[in-house]
């Protein structure tokens, strides 16, 4: 890989200090030779000298502009043509991506990691994402809602943030001026709960050492997929060993091994603990729905897979901050007709099978800090529905709840 050309990702939500950091960069490039490749929705806010205006694919001095469109997701095609032209006609030591404020990070690198001409120029060095840190804390801590900075998208920009942090190498907890000494250890904390191996370097008007950030070598494309904080937290209890107390037809209770109350602490020094929540009874959707718009501040990341009563769809719960999110991912293995449901279980040797429930089960991480566990699953043990809702004839049972029926299908459940 040694004639691959580095490439570094910059990502971070509008406002954040992305083109300050790249212009910064540039400026301070010393004995390295910079390539640059700028995305954004609409007009681009680079200097002038930089990126030349319109709307179609330029070069110029080593910098290609993609506009009115998103490099994670429309315009991949345009990024894979732009970077590859800028390698075949310019000579430089390294390559930096500003994506857009409402780009993933993680799609764009796997155009850089998969087989492709793409690949065959470049490897990913690192994930940066640039945050404006008072607003990642009053989008996670704060009473108000955080405030989108230029052009607007459809997705809160609490979802964003998450997405941007979850995957990032370094984050930089940009306006750092802004901020007291508590507030940004309150920052640093919410980005190691969200992404735990990432470095957080504070920033002013983005200025930071050129070396920190380049050829740093911190992105590893197997584990992208794993460096989630709920994901960690969820692979480490699979193997759990505490008790669970399950409710059960008739009102009685026993202990039964399926790991309802393991704990996982990143790091005790951050004050960040998790918690899974797993359960073979389903939820009732109206109070459920209830407990997912109530949660606490101190939750900044709960992610899972519920059980949902007469719902035959795994329903994805996703919340970050003051958002949270229903997709119907398909249907339970369970529910499905005898002969497909055999097929499924052949292929799949290690799937949790339960002998009443099959494969319906609620799993549930909730991270953050200083909240109350107990008295979060306290208050998730009344969502579950109560042995005479479920002992009743189905017809007549009809929960209501705002939650997807269809596969495929999204539904808000609370928004900013």
């Amino acid at each position: 890989m040694d004639d691959h050309i580095p490439v570094t990702i910059l990502s971070g939500s509008l406002g954040a200090g992305k083109t300050t950091l790249l212009n910064h960069l540039l400026s301070n490039a010393g004995d390295r030779t910079l390539a640059v490749l700028v995305n954004d929705m609409g007009a681009v806010n680079v200097d002038a000298e930089l990126v030349a205006e319109g709307s179609e694919l330029e070069l110029d001095d080593g910098v290609a502009e993609l506009s009115n469109g998103c490099i994670c997701c429309e315009l991949q095609d345009d990024l894979e043509t732009a970077v590859v032209r800028l390698a075949t006609e310019r000579s430089f030591d390294h390559l930096l991506v500003e994506s857009s404020g409402i780009s993933e990070p993680a799609p764009v690198a796997r155009l850089f990691t998969t087989e492709s001409r793409v690949a065959a120029r470049y490897t990913v060095d690192t994930l940066v994402t640039v945050v404006d840190t008072p607003a990642f804390l009053e989008a996670f801590a704060g009473e108000g809602v955080p405030e989108r900075r230029g052009q607007a998208d459809d997705r809160p920009l609490s979802d964003l943030l998450v997405e941007q942090v979850e995957v990032s190498n370094v984050v930089l907890l940009n306006k750092a001026d802004l901020c007291n000494e508590r507030e940004l250890a309150d920052a640093a904390e919410l980005v190691r709960a969200l992404q735990p191996d990432a470095e957080t370097m504070p920033t002013t008007f983005a200025a930071i050492d050129p070396d920190r950030l380049l050829e740093r070598g911190l992105f590893d494309a197997s584990r992208v997929a794993d460096l989630p904080g709920w994901k960690r937290a969820l692979d480490a209890t699979e193997d759990g060993h505490s008790h669970e107390t399950h409710q059960h037809e008739g009102g009685g209770e026993h202990g039964h091994e399926d790991h309802q109350h393991e704990h996982f602490h990143p790091d005790e020094v951050y004050n960040i603990s998790s918690f899974v929540y797993r359960q073979r009874r389903p939820f009732h959707p109206d109070r459920v729905a209830d407990f997912l718009r109530s949660l606490p501040a101190e939750v900044v990341r709960a992610k899972g897979t519920a059980w949902l009563v007469d719902n035959e769809m795994r329903i994805a719960i996703a919340q970050a901050g003051p958002s949270v999110r229903a997709t119907a991912q398909g249907p339970w293995i369970a529910s499905l007709p005898e002969i497909e449901r055999d097929m499924y279980r052949s292929n799949r040797p290690d799937l949790e099978w339960h002998d009443d429930h099959g494969d319906r089960r609620t799993e549930l991480v909730f991270i953050g800090t200083d909240y109350d566990e107990a008295a979060l699953r306290d208050a998730l043990g009344e969502t579950l529905v109560t042995d005479d809702e479920w002992n009743t004839d189905e017809t007549t049972r009809s929960p209501e709840g705002p939650f997807p029926s269809e596969q495929g299908e999204e539904t808000v459940i609370r928004t900013p």
